[in-house]
């Protein structure tokens, strides 16, 4: 599939997530939540690969950008982040506190540089205190132990 046809379809999850809700009557909270949980963001692996296959080309980012809104509250901002961490964090080919740890200082550095949380109230406190936890967490759910022995009978 073409990266930019690719692209379209997983921007798509957000606006029929968007219709599903909806049409099942959830609250605007949850609704916004939804809508905002990818911001403007762009969906890297697809426009990276289109650049990538065509070097020297002008690469129109609105094919490869989610519709937004950009989250506006603190709630909103750490889904954001915790839904980019998560799937970023299944792309790891090792679980050190170190690759943990870069991966999550990358994903939230990359958000913050392209404006996504421009329009909440997190203070630089917030944000560090949210890459603390979600670096803690993710080493706690993904250390290492040693394998089981069976009972030789």
């Amino acid at each position: 599939m073409d990266p930019r046809d690719a692209a379209q379809v997983v921007i798509s999850h957000v606006t029929e997530g968007e219709k599903i809700a909806r049409r099942n009557h959830l609250p605007e909270v949850i609704i916004n939540f939804i809508t905002s949980h990818h911001g403007t963001s762009l969906v890297r692996y697809f426009y990276n690969t289109w650049s990538n296959a065509h070097p020297g080309e002008t690469v129109d980012q609105t094919l490869f950008r989610y519709p937004g809104p950009k989250p506006t509250t603190k709630e909103g901002a750490i889904l954001m982040m915790a839904d980019a961490i998560e799937a970023r964090s299944r792309s790891l080919n090792e679980f050190t506190e170190q690759s943990i740890a870069q991966a999550v200082d990358q994903m939230i550095d990359a958000q913050i540089a392209d404006g996504q949380f421009a329009e909440t109230p997190l203070s630089f406190k917030d944000v560090e205190d949210i890459r603390r936890i979600f670096k803690a967490r993710l080493t706690a759910i993904n250390h290492h132990r040693i394998s089981y022995p069976t009972l030789n009978k």
